[in-house]
């Protein structure tokens, strides 16, 4: 992916079945077509160069069928891993927690939820009909990035919105330039889950 320029973007089509969004840098270009593979056993993704979905950059998919704890591997064009990333098992019931581990298996990101109040407030009213259609301009989840030393190094928030589909990723402190796409995709198939979980 070229130009990850912050504050990037992720706007969800609302109109099809699939759980499918376009991720947008700051000048407003599109940097990666993300694709959900629709009835599959296990969760498969395809990040494209853009919408017209003719290069195939990276692929996605967990690497043990449909689990409470799976992790996700990232491949890049040429079928070579280059991270993970893997839900925090029952530590993420309440709170979403995941860690992004490196090409060499080491965990390397921690991925966490700031309020898992957020989260019971958007599930309990998102039950009530037609409420339920708004409250995507009420409660949005924020996640923190943090690195080995603690430090958030990106936010992924959820923006106000019709039906939750606009997300925004702002960096907070400089990342390795290796380690950018890594973030990036773990972040990108999180958000999957997440707005599966609701």
């Amino acid at each position: 992916m070229n130009n990850l320029d912050y504050p990037i973007k992720f706007s969800f089509k609302v109109t099809t079945l699939s759980n499918d969004f376009t991720a947008r840098n700051a000048q407003g270009q599109t940097i990666a077509y993300v694709k959900q593979k629709m009835f599959k056993l296990k969760e498969a993704v395809n990040v494209y160069s853009d919408e017209s979905k003719t290069r195939v950059l990276f692929t996605i998919a967990a690497n043990k069928w449909l689990d409470w704890s799976a992790a996700y591997s990232m491949m890049d064009a040429n079928n070579k891993e280059i991270g993970k990333i893997a839900r925090k098992g029952w530590r993420s019931m309440w709170k979403a927690e995941y860690n992004i581990i490196d090409q060499n298996q080491q965990p390397q990101y921690n991925v966490k939820e700031q309020s898992a109040f957020t989260r019971f407030l958007d599930n309990l009213l998102g039950e009530i009909p037609i409420l339920g259609f708004f409250t995507g301009y009420l409660f949005n989840p924020t996640y923190n990035v943090t690195n080995s030393k603690g430090e958030v190094v990106v936010k992924l928030k959820k923006m106000p919105s019709f039906l939750g589909k606009e997300f925004e990723l702002t960096k907070q402190t400089d990342i390795d330039e290796d380690d950018k796409e890594r973030v990036m995709l773990g972040l990108m198939m999180m958000i999957l889950l997440e707005r599966r979980r609701g």
